[in-house]
């Protein structure tokens, strides 16, 4: 029987992807007390189409949100993967957010919304969260944006 975080991804339309295997000498989710830490994850669909380029130059608003928002996706994916049940997760307590943008890109927290956002789709309450945003000169593959997570998990 699916969990309640499950049947709340199949009413907003998310299929998770399956999660991709560290593309370096790290490892995707490491868990410590309560706590769940997220390696980062950049803007790769399922399929494994990506959105890069930079926010202010190729890239619009809307679409640096959209690439927020499949990070997160993707961290909700490697969090499945790490505990087996995604009701084990009792609090997103955490969103680091690194956009890959000119230096005149002023709309950082904006893009980092697609992200924020569906944590609190997702978890409600629970899903609202401390965060940091960065702009930063360059992501692996030229990633639109890369997104990390630390949850509270039982």
């Amino acid at each position: 029987m699916a969990g309640k975080i499950d049947a709340r991804l199949a009413e907003l339309g998310i299929v998770l992807p399956s999660p991709p295997s560290p593309a370096a000498n790290y490892v995707p989710t490491v868990r410590t007390g309560s706590l769940l830490v997220c390696s980062g994850q950049v803007s790769a669909a399922p399929g494994g189409q990506a959105v890069k380029g930079k926010l202010g130059a190729e890239l619009t608003l809307e679409q640096g949100q959209e690439a927020a928002r499949i990070c997160a996706i993707n961290l909700i994916a490697q969090a499945k993967a790490a505990l087996g049940d995604l009701d084990k997760i009792k609090r997103c307590v955490r969103l680091g957010g690194f956009i890959n943008s000119t230096p005149t890109f002023a709309q950082l927290p904006l893009v980092m919304n697609g992200a924020s956002d569906l944590m609190v789709e997702i978890f409600g309450d629970a899903g609202r969260h401390a965060r940091t945003t960065v702009g930063v000169a360059e992501l692996p593959s030229d990633a639109a944006v890369e997104v990390e997570a630390i949850f509270e998990v039982s």
